[in-house]
């Protein structure tokens, strides 16, 4: 085999390599449009509107009760709570309650109370009419232990768990390092139910018009940078090396006879 037949066949070699490479590449894509697709509109109220997120059946709630002076009055395991010898106080384990399927919930001391349905604050207001028949003064706080969302894409897959309610899309990738530079930051979506918005963070007008507050359940999708040439030579060097290496020792073996 000559010079020319060598370098002939490696180049037919890199083009099949980087077509195939290519066409596994796109295959990582999730989510993809159509050339016609229309996202659904980002309304000013979409937008801007601040939500309350309602209790549903299967969440997780926490729930603490204190009285009027700060002291805390429901403490499932006083053991782990009580001051050690070191006047420190061990951390209290995270208690949940769930909403089952009927939407009702079993709180300590004051039973069964039905929740789903209701904002937070709506369920505070009742426990604390509750609680106050066993307790003068008592104010009950009450947080959601189940509500997140799904980052995936350039930024990894991640679960993103909504530690306050009325949270941005920023502040979303923000938490989980922001946007790479393998990202496309003008082709972001949000998936939310049946409606899918493409949001693009390339410019001032398109971050404007488009952080928006997520909901609980939102599957939020950052999509990467196609690179087929660096992913072609990244998945195929040792083959690369393989096959020159073959080939060299071929040429030296021919040139000797």
């Amino acid at each position: 085999m000559n010079f020319f037949r060598f370098r002939t066949f490696l180049s037919f070699l890199v083009a099949g390599t980087l077509l195939v490479s290519c066409a596994s590449y796109k295959q990582n894509i999730m989510l993809r449009t159509p050339e016609d697709f229309k996202s659904a509109p980002i309304t000013k109220e979409v937008l801007q509107a601040e939500r309350n997120y309602v209790i549903q059946k299967n969440d997780q709630l926490h729930l603490e009760v204190y009285t009027n002076n700060g002291e805390r009055i429901i403490d499932p395991n006083p053991e782990i709570s009580r001051p050690t010898a070191g006047n420190s106080t061990q951390v209290r384990p995270q208690v949940s309650y769930l909403v089952d399927l009927n939407g009702i919930v079993k709180f300590p001391v004051v039973g069964e109370l039905k929740m789903e349905g209701l904002t937070l604050q709506q369920a505070e207001a009742i426990l604390q009419t509750e609680y106050e028949k066993y307790f003068h003064g008592s104010f009950a706080v009450l947080n959601f232990q189940n509500k997140r969302v799904v980052v995936l894409g350039a930024v990894g897959g991640q679960v993103v768990p909504l530690q306050n309610q009325n949270v941005t899309l920023a502040e979303i990738l923000a938490l989980t390092k922001g946007l790479p530079n393998e990202s496309k930051s003008k082709s972001i979506r949000i998936v939310r139910n049946d409606k899918v918005f493409l949001i693009d963070f390339s410019t001032i007008e398109g971050f404007q018009a488009g952080n928006m507050i997520v909901e609980p359940g939102d599957i939020i999708y950052v999509e990467p940078l196609r690179r087929p040439f660096a992913e072609g030579l990244r998945d195929y060097t040792g083959l690369f090396s393989l096959l020159i290496s073959s080939l060299s020792l071929i040429i030296v073996l021919r040139s000797i006879k």
